[in-house]
């Protein structure tokens, strides 16, 4: 039994790039969600942040880094760990003289 399809193949091999496409965007939104739900220790935060371990330490024992405690192991979450980055923002200020100088 022979079958013959009247598709033109240009149409077809775009309708499959564009699934393919969305497929392969899908897979990447959910890699980066589970990237962002990961778990960091200490020292892979402390590389994250590129601040020392015993800087991160400090932090917890002050209580201004949110954290998961696991036992005596303190865990971060990347997306709290950009949440709280974010609110470390320090408001851009544009002083200029009033006074400009030309000099020549």
């Amino acid at each position: 039994m022979k079958a013959e399809l009247d598709i033109d193949i240009s149409i077809l091999a775009e309708v499959i790039a564009r699934e393919v496409v969305k497929a392969v965007r899908s897979l990447n939104q959910q890699q980066v969600k589970h990237e962002d739900d990961a778990l960091c220790t200490v020292q892979s935060l402390a590389k994250y942040l590129e601040v020392s371990p015993q800087w991160v330490y400090e932090r917890i024992n002050r209580k201004e880094i949110p954290f998961i405690k696991m036992g005596k192991f303190p865990r971060f979450r990347k997306s709290d760990i950009d949440r709280w980055l974010d609110s470390q923002k320090v408001p851009v200020t544009q002083t200029q003289p009033k006074h400009l100088k030309l000099v020549r």
